[in-house]
C-alpha cells in the first residue's frame, strides 16, 4: 500500500513523503489516525493544495512540544512507594505512575509519551526518564523513588 504521510513518522518518513507500507499498519493505524492518506490520484493533488497549512501546522506542534520540554526539564519529580528494607518496591512503578506524578506537578503528559528503557522500576532510587513529546522532541528528565514514610 502506498501512502502521503501527512505528518513526521519516526523510522519512516517526513512530511509529504510518498512511503510504501504493510496494508495493515495503513488501514489500522495511519489511516484512521490522520497521520497518512492513500496515495490514490484526487489525493495527491488534494495534498499538494494543503501542503503549506499542513507544514505550518507541524512547525506549530514542534515549537509547543520545544516549549513543553524545556518546562519538563526544569521539573523535579520524586514517586513515593511501598518499599521494604533492602530497598525493593511493593509492587512496582511505570508509566501510568510518572505520567500522573508529573501531572500532578503541573505539566500534562500522557503514559505513551513516556520510555522506560530498562522496564518498570522495582527499586528505590535516582531514575532517568525519556519522554518523547514530538519526533523530534525528547526529553530526558531525572525522577526519585522513594520509600513511603
Amino acid at each position: 500500500m502506498e501512502v502521503i504521510l501527512l505528518e513526521k513518522i519516526s523510522n519512516l518518513g517526513k512530511l509529504g513523503d510518498r512511503v510504501t507500507i504493510k496494508s495493515g499498519y495503513g488501514r489500522n493505524y495511519l489511516v484512521p489516525q490522520g497521520k497518512a492518506v492513500a496515495a490514490t490520484a484526487n489525493k495527491i493533488v488534494e495534498f499538494e493544495a494543503r501542503r503549506a497549512e499542513l507544514e505550518k501546522a507541524a512547525v506549530e506542534k514542534l515549537s509547543a512540544a520545544e516549549k513543553l520540554g524545556n518546562e519538563l526539564s526544569k521539573l523535579e519529580v520524586v514517586i513515593t512507594h511501598k518499599a521494604g528494607d533492602e530497598g525493593r518496591l511493593f509492587g512496582s512503578v511505570g508509566t501510568l505512575n510518572i505520567a500522573e506524578a508529573i501531572t500532578a506537578a503541573g505539566i500534562a503528559v500522557e503514559k505513551h509519551q513516556i520510555r522506560l528503557p530498562h522496564g518498570t522500576i522495582r527499586h528505590i532510587g535516582d531514575y532517568s526518564i525519556d519522554i518523547n513529546l514530538h519526533s523530534d522532541v525528547i526529553v530526558t528528565l531525572s525522577i526519585k523513588v522513594a520509600a513511603e514514610a
